[in-house]
């Protein structure tokens, strides 16, 4: 007995009249198939266990089994629900066919076969089926390498903090000591500045790295909102002295959250709103109180950000590129997104070029009354 190519298609072929399935046999052999026959829906199940085939040809009425209950078998197996079935039956009626593609059918070929037609169709159906398989295979590299990158990247950072806080230490020491040139305190200060915003960039990517992981604690507390936004505002301070500021909403707006990392959301989002709004302009700071959410949103009348961008705005290293605003390292709205997942909100985003751009995001409700438009600053 000679061996099979293990290279050429696998065909279970499942019908229990023995002529149709010489017949698929001997048509299918000839086109370089391996072709496995099976009398009985029984035989069929067997078949699938001892060996996974990258195509099924099921006949529809037999008894015991029907070819029905064998193709909703395989589609609630995750081992055997992606090979594609094709269903031969001399019925021709529509409800038979669209029973056929309900139970997870991917084509019907009605009894006696046309051989252009089955040789057709086999091969379509063949070559889906290792398209998908090269896909499947290709996005697991991707999503190998993405998982490479980003421990690389989560030990690298984890490393650099520590240099940094300590160049950082270093720095304030020397500003502090007997150094009387005005100009070299400057670049002192100068250098610190930089230092601290990269050991923030730090903390953040750590941050996200441990959001995306689920292992980032929450200290959960029922918190008003309304008050912690008016705090971030006030720790502003002279950045928005150029920049109409309002908040609205009523005089405690209460969620359960983490009040720390929400403060921090906050701060990007203002952060966000600052970098995008020219001298002179406005933001907005709206917090409603809904009947499952609270949501908080922030407005600016600023230069707003390409429609093109908007969809992967709260993914990792997303850049709403304008050219009239400073880029950022596109990690302050994922680290929105992720917290706001966190707590079972959402976040979103609406924009135009020109007009400026509206962000928001969710958190559960704690006995809260409707929001009334008010400003309270």
């Amino acid at each position: 007995m000679t061996s099979r190519d293990p290279s050429l298609p696998d065909i279970l072929a499942v019908d229990d009249t023995p002529a149709n399935l010489q017949l698929l046999v001997d048509l299918l052999s000839e086109r370089g198939h391996r072709v496995r026959p099976v009398t009985s829906g029984e035989m069929a199940m067997r078949a699938l266990s001892a060996s996974k085939p990258d195509l099924v040809l099921l006949d529809v009425n037999m008894p015991g089994i029907s070819g029905y209950e064998v193709c909703k078998r395989m589609k609630e197996n995750e081992e055997t629900r992606d090979i594609p079935v094709i269903f031969l039956s001399a019925l021709d009626e529509p409800s038979v066919k669209v029973l056929a593609f309900k139970c997870g059918g991917v084509d019907y070929i009605t009894k006696p076969f046309q051989v252009d037609e089955v040789v057709a169709r086999v091969a379509t159906h063949l070559e889906l089926r290792n398209q998908r398989k090269r896909l499947q295979e290709q996005n697991q590299k991707l999503c190998e390498m993405e998982q490479l990158r980003d421990s690389l990247v989560h030990m690298i950072v984890h490393d650099m903090r520590s240099p940094l806080l300590a160049i950082s230490l270093n720095l304030e020491l020397l500003a502090q000591s007997s150094l009387a040139d005005p100009e070299d305190l400057r670049m002192v200060a100068d250098a610190r500045k930089c230092t601290l915003a990269l050991v923030q960039m730090a903390e953040q990517m750590l941050d996200v790295s441990r959001l995306e992981a689920h292992a980032m604690p929450l200290d959960k507390r029922d918190t008003d909102l309304t008050a912690l936004v008016e705090s971030v505002i006030q720790d502003f301070g002279s950045t928005l002295a150029d920049r109409r500021v309002a908040v609205h909403a009523r005089s405690a707006v209460m969620a359960s959250c983490d009040g720390a990392l929400i403060r921090r959301v906050t701060c990007n989002l203002m952060s966000n709103a600052v970098k995008y709004t020219r001298s002179g302009g406005s933001i907005q700071v709206r917090i409603h109180a809904l009947q499952t959410e609270v949501r908080v949103e922030v407005e600016d009348d600023g230069v707003g950000i390409p429609e093109d961008k908007l969809p992967g705005l709260f993914e990792k290293f997303s850049q709403a590129s304008n050219q009239d605003a400073r880029r950022g390292h596109g990690l302050g709205l994922a680290f929105v997104r992720l917290v706001a997942e966190a707590h079972g909100g959402n976040v979103g985003v609406t924009s135009t070029v020109g007009k400026g751009t509206r962000l928001w995001f969710s958190l559960p409700t704690v006995n809260v009354q409707p929001s009334l438009a008010t400003p309270t600053l």
